[in-house]
């Protein structure tokens, strides 16, 4: 134990410790109470403190939480508490655990908590979940949390991510040496106000605008969106809040009094807002929900019509990079569909011959007549 350590006990001493298992006073007379669980001595000298507090996980388990990290009521202590199951193992159990590592997940970040016995300092090794069985020196590794930013702008495929949280968080890289403050650092840039927002939760504070609010602030450009159907926003939560979509955990509703019944997810930290993404989407769904719907018949086998249906669902699951140009009997493999356009569609692009637009067959025949 360091002396630094040791000389903040005495100093605490004097107003008494009650953490985490851990119990240090000082008597009128001068002698010293040191108790764990399970360990008591009383009436101790100084020197008899030190004995019994120098191999004390329990100790340096104060001293981390109460002098290094402090700040009680904020959410970087909680978060950081949560990381290592504090509240529901005392440190001597912890301290063998983190000894080989405590896991737990935050979205798709793998963060990793391990400790210094002698000094209680924890180190934190943050990556993508996908990456859990991989070497730090298999990784692109980072140590400036600010990288984390740039990390998450794109997809593995290099495409830009407007939303954080979402399923598509790129692998590959590892930050994996942090101390804490870092280590809270770079989650919050990998996933901003997740954090701060499962803490307000904790705390019974959080503020959640649900739908018809957020939609009647919108102006400019956005101010249509406060117009699509009640209906309608259930399906926008259906396709955009579901787990396999966003890591978060939808918690507004359409109102405060108006539950939606598309499932929110399970994500450990709450939504409490309608993202950006799903308000720009929302624009263009309340433009198409303004189109009066049209009866066009087509004729397909029954396969087709099948085929049809799993080549939706398989857009629909992000699965369609997943089938193979082999896999003929995939309704969504690309020479089937290709197959399939061959011999549906015609030269203007139009499914079974028939226009999207009534008049667009008669633009069709007038351009047949000029060949």
């Amino acid at each position: 134990m360091l002396a630094r350590q040791f000389d903040a006990l005495v100093d605490e001493a004097e107003s008494g410790i009650d953490f985490d298992g851990l119990l240090v006073a000082r008597a009128d007379d001068g002698g010293y109470t040191f108790a764990t669980p399970g360990h008591e001595a009383t009436d101790l000298s100084e020197t008899e403190l030190h004995a019994h507090a120098a191999d004390s996980p329990y100790v340096t388990n104060w001293y981390f939480w109460e002098r290094e990290v402090q700040r009680h009521d904020s959410p970087r202590r909680a978060f950081l508490r949560r990381a290592e199951a504090a509240a529901d193992h005392d440190p001597g159990e912890r301290y063998d655990a983190l000894h080989d590592g405590l896991v737990t997940e935050w979205g798709q970040l793998r963060i990793e908590a391990t400790v210094d016995p002698e000094t209680g300092d924890r180190r934190y090794d943050v990556r993508h979940v996908d990456d859990a069985d991989h070497a730090v020196a298999d990784l692109d590794a980072h140590h400036d949390p600010l990288e984390a930013r740039e990390i998450a702008k794109h997809t593995d495929d290099g495409m830009y991510r407007p939303l954080k949280p979402a399923t598509n968080m790129p692998t590959g890289w590892v930050f994996p040496d942090l101390d804490w403050r870092d280590a809270v650092e770079t989650v919050e840039l990998f996933l901003p106000a997740t954090v701060a927002n499962w803490y307000r939760e904790q705390q019974g504070e959080l503020d959640v605008d649900h739908w018809a609010d957020t939609m009647e602030r919108q102006t400019g450009i956005y101010g249509v969106v406060e117009e699509l159907p009640r209906e309608a926003v259930e399906w926008v939560a259906e396709a955009a809040c579901d787990d396999s979509q966003c890591t978060k955990r939808r918690e507004w509703q359409y109102s405060a009094d108006d539950e939606l019944a598309a499932d929110g997810g399970t994500g450990v930290y709450p939504c409490r807002e309608p993202c950006s993404l799903v308000v720009a989407a929302g624009r263009k769904w309340t433009k198409l929900e303004e189109e009066e719907p049209r009866e066009y018949t087509f004729h397909l086998t029954p396969s087709e019509k099948e085929q049809v249906e799993g080549i939706v669902d398989a857009v629909a699951d992000g699965r369609v990079d997943e089938i193979r140009e082999a896999d003929v009997y995939e309704d969504a493999n690309r020479y089937r569909t290709r197959y399939l356009r061959a011999k549906l569609f015609d030269d203007h692009g139009d499914l079974g011959g028939v226009p999207t637009d009534p008049e667009e067959h008669d633009d069709h025949d007038a351009d047949h007549d000029d060949e």
